[in-house]
């Protein structure tokens, strides 16, 4: 699903809001996840799951076409963990 879709879907669930309503709090929760990410602060989505950063050290890789050396900058990057609630649904059996 893709954010046009998710905007899409969430104004059908709900024709008491206009579109561009829906459209303008999906794009404000995803700037202020986006925002406390860039602070680096987590955050945590009840049973959904919790985003955060990992710092990824300096390292040297290696080019797959070339298989040439290159070096890999430090760099910081985001990581998401299902809650349980997700990961139950996921798996049921």
């Amino acid at each position: 699903m893709i954010k046009s879709e998710l905007i899409t879907r969430l104004a059908e669930k709900n024709p008491h809001l206009y579109q561009r309503d829906v459209e303008k709090i999906v794009s404000a929760i995803f700037d202020e996840v986006t925002n406390a990410l860039s602070r680096g602060d987590r955050v945590e989505l009840r049973g959904f799951g919790a985003f955060s950063v990992k710092h990824r050290q300096a390292r040297s890789g290696r080019n797959p076409r070339t298989g040439e050396t290159v070096s890999v900058d430090e760099k910081y990057v985001p990581f998401f963990k299902t809650g349980k609630e997700l990961r139950e649904r996921l798996n049921k059996s």
